[in-house]
């Protein structure tokens, strides 16, 4: 009978040790996985690749994720882009599990390791860059840094992202327009200065 209670215990034993370890987080895949998969999904669609640099703590990156998301403009995105997102620059030892091998290097390889993410890269379906977050001096070359857009929000970031747009998709105007209006409301409202109290004197 002891026999079979001590069978009994390692089986549940082992049994409840393989359940957790089923329900451990995978590794998150490498930025080498991620990109050739990406490539030849927008190849095989006749799509381009927009990659996008995110951490779990960025307030712009949630921007950005809403933004494309939002169901007004969604299509236009999912019709032209494969959206890929790499995970950098997390800060605490548990949230940096889920960062991307490889994906720091590629960010730095594209000058955007000191501009802030969001960040984002357009890339062809052979891994050509086509565009990305940087807004540069007129003639500059794709090599120089520049004024990361980040989550483009001001009109001048909003018509540059809009100008991205019309050079690496089909997107036509009337959807231009509505991507426009969508992220405009990125915008944070301006902020007044608190009305001064009149003097006493």
């Amino acid at each position: 009978m002891l026999m079979k209670i001590r069978i009994f215990l390692l089986a549940a034993l082992f049994i409840a040790v393989s359940s957790l370890a089923g329900l451990a987080k995978p590794e998150p895949p490498t930025t080498e996985q991620v990109l050739k998969d990406a490539y030849a999904q927008a190849a095989k669609q006749h799509k381009k690749v927009m990659i996008l640099f995110h951490a779990s703590w960025c307030g712009w990156c949630k921007k950005m994720d809403a933004s494309l998301n939002d169901p007004a403009i969604k299509k236009s995105f999912d019709d032209n882009y494969v959206i890929t997102w790499l995970t950098v620059l997390e800060t605490t030892p548990e949230m940096k599990k889920n960062e991307n091998p490889g994906a720091m290097d590629l960010l730095t390889k594209y000058h955007g390791d000191k501009t802030g993410i969001p960040f984002f890269l357009i890339m062809d379906a052979k891994g050509k860059l086509l565009a990305d977050s940087f807004i540069r001096p007129a003639g500059a070359s794709m090599d120089t840094p520049g004024d990361n857009v980040g989550c483009p929000a001001s009109e001048k970031e909003v018509n540059y992202f809009n100008d991205i747009l019309k050079a690496t998709s089909n997107i036509k105007e009337p959807q231009l327009a509505l991507i426009r209006a969508r992220f405009r409301t990125n915008e944070p409202a301006p902020v007044t200065p608190a009305t001064k109290p009149a003097s006493s004197e």
